[in-house]
């Protein structure tokens, strides 16, 4: 089975530090196959017939020292992504760094969902599908406060963000292991 696993928080600010090569190694050292990185944040796609977050977890804090958080999903998982943006009449390769996936660990609840939906801008548009919130920030991600930390504190689950563009690359990326 094919996965990608999104990392949060290493690399950024020079803080949580993880080279990609070193990356790949240790996740070959798991007896994970075909290992590719992509970019400097934390994203890896796998072949395994066993992986979980925790063994990677447990396997980055002995190696480094820290805790990073870790989200796995089945390769097939970003193809519905996709194929189910509720943004498609948006340019979404114009738009690919405005429109964002994040990842949560678990489903929100109701109320939750509810909560977050409150703070939404009028020219922001969010949808919560299942374990994953599309994103919509037209002034752009760094000029929203539907950041991480913000989701996390709302839907009450840890999170991970991607923007359009590294969500449809990693996608590719899977399939070319395929």
């Amino acid at each position: 089975m094919t996965y990608i696993s999104l990392l949060r928080g290493i690399n950024v600010a020079g803080v949580k530090k993880i080279k990609m090569a070193d990356l790949k190694a240790l996740y070959l050292s798991l007896g994970f196959k075909d290992v590719v990185t992509y970019i400097q944040s934390g994203n890896v796609i796998f072949k395994s017939d066993n992986c979980s977050p925790i063994m990677i977890k447990e396997a980055i804090k002995t190696r480094y020292g820290f805790e990073v958080p870790v989200q796995i999903r089945e390769a097939n998982t970003f193809k519905t992504l996709i194929d189910n943006c509720p943004f498609k009449e948006l340019d979404l390769v114009e738009e690919g760094t405005r429109v964002m996936v994040t990842f949560l660990e678990e489903k929100p609840t109701k109320e939750n969902i509810n909560t977050l939906l409150s703070y939404v801008k009028e020219s922001e548009r969010v949808v919560v599908s299942g374990q994953e919130v599309y994103l919509h920030c037209p002034n752009g991600y760094g000029k929203t406060k539907l950041n991480n930390t913000f989701l996390e504190k709302k839907l009450g689950v840890g999170a991970t963000t991607r923007n359009w563009k590294s969500v449809c690359k990693l996608y590719a990326l899977s399939k070319a292991l395929s």
